[in-house]
């Protein structure tokens, strides 16, 4: 998978947790962003990233994120590791 290609998966999960005000609320909680700071960054790899690995933290999280998606989680787990900071996941 290519940088690009995890970018627009990525963006998917931020739509996925943006739809959703309590979802987005507990990321923007975990993170210590403001939604300000979460839109001056939202293209930025580093933080697309971390949107990856807050949906991989949780199982159920992910699992509705893949169905909403038509993706399966080996795929997002492909995603995360195009990214930077990814390298090491299982």
């Amino acid at each position: 998978m290519n940088k690009e290609q995890a970018e627009t998966i990525a963006l998917q999960a931020l739509s996925f947790l943006i739809k959703d005000e309590v979802r987005l609320a507990h990321f923007l909680k975990n993170t210590g962003l403001s939604p300000m700071e979460l839109r001056k960054h939202v293209e930025e790899p580093e933080l697309l990233g971390g949107v990856l690995d807050a949906i991989l933290s949780d199982d159920s999280l992910l699992l509705d994120f893949c169905n909403a998606s038509f993706l399966s989680p080996e795929t997002i787990v492909q995603a995360r590791r195009a990214l930077p900071g990814g390298y090491n996941i299982e």
